[in-house]
């Protein structure tokens, strides 16, 4: 039995969704933001004390999108791809966490996660503009596609799809780029993805 430590309402998200693609059994085990996550349980699981992380066996992971891939790969094809498209989930898994996540999050703690208050409208707009330049190299990616890959919906477009999730969630503006807009809403409208959103939504 493979189990998440963490909270939908976190990147565990992403890793009930890819347990949910993968058709493994799961359970959740609830550890959230506050100190259980530096409890010494859950420091021996996640060493970093954040969430989430992994059990599964004797295997622990922390870091969402490496749990991700490894799920994945243990389900196999279709959500692990077969030849060169591993190598392609791959390079788009560490482009999202590298390149999209860092201006995905500059967006949101400046728009809806911290207290208006806190907020900074020109780091908001700073997070905004680099953001929809890394869309732009999506776009041109996707081209007449409905995933990222030729072979269909797989790990890929999970871990990027994840990673945008709060920005598709919450207002920001896809205008742009029309093809990356159709890709999300495809993405978020999988079933597997709908019980994940169930448990963040809810």
């Amino acid at each position: 039995m493979i189990r998440i430590h963490g909270i939908a309402k976190s990147r565990a998200f992403r890793c009930i969704w890819a347990a949910e693609e993968a058709g493994l059994p799961y359970e959740i085990v609830p550890v959230g933001f506050g100190p259980e996550s530096k409890s010494p349980d859950h420091l021996r699981i996640n060493p970093n004390g954040k969430i989430p992380a992994m059990e599964d066996g004797d295997l622990v992971l922390f870091e969402s999108l490496a749990i991700n891939l490894h799920l994945a790969m243990k389900a196999g094809p279709p959500l692990w791809p077969a030849g060169d498209d591993a190598s392609r989930a791959l390079q788009w898994t560490l482009w999202a966490a590298t390149e999209v996540e860092p201006a995905a999050m500059q967006w949101a703690y400046n728009t809806y996660i911290r207290p208006p208050a806190d907020r900074d409208a020109g780091q908001a707009a700073m997070g905004a503009a680099a953001l929809k330049a890394r869309l732009s190299v999506l776009e041109t990616a996707l081209g007449a596609q409905p995933f990222l890959l030729a072979s269909g919906f797989g790990v890929a477009d999970l871990n990027l799809a994840s990673v945008l999730y709060g920005a598709w969630a919450n207002g920001f503006d896809f205008g742009e780029h029309p093809r990356v807009k159709a890709w999300l809403d495809r993405c978020v409208a999988r079933p597997a993805a709908q019980k994940a959103r169930a448990l963040r939504e809810g």
